[in-house]
């Protein structure tokens, strides 16, 4: 039965394992990149915490620790609903700094403001992404 709950994706030609594992790893690997991205370059995260905020530096190293385990949990099958779950919640929380983004472009004159406001809609389907990965794998 194609299109059920257990995969929304089946019945799209997104049903098979291989497709789903493969989307999984580049998710994966990708919110892993993120997160250490955070401990690379983490003057570049610490401008986009809103200032209502305390404690930026602190927010962007929990932030990107929770992105690369995460990230890294995700790709074994065992913690990968779990890990789904953690990385829906993050983009979530992580979300009120998409929006200073593109309320304050002027604070970020290197970036078109066109992107600051499409990556509000994006982070949806990173969450769409992620919540592929809370159900089991469908099995006809």
């Amino acid at each position: 039965m194609h299109g059920t709950l257990t995969d929304p994706f089946s019945g799209y030609g997104y049903s098979s394992t291989l497709n789903r594992s493969v989307t999984r790893y580049i998710f994966g690997i990708s919110l892993a990149l993120a997160g250490l991205n955070h401990f690379i370059n983490p003057a570049g995260y610490v401008r986009i915490i809103p200032p209502y905020l305390p404690f930026p530096q602190l927010l962007v190293g929990l932030s990107g620790l929770a992105e690369l385990l995460l990230g890294v949990l995700i790709l074994f099958p065992r913690y990968m609903r779990l890990a789904a779950w953690g990385s829906i919640a993050l983009l979530i929380a992580v979300f009120p700094a998409n929006i200073h983004m593109a309320l304050h472009p002027s604070y970020f004159p290197g970036i078109d403001p066109a992107i600051l406001w499409l990556r509000l809609p994006l982070q949806a389907v990173f969450i769409a992404w992620a919540y592929r990965y809370t159900r089991p794998a469908y099995r006809p």
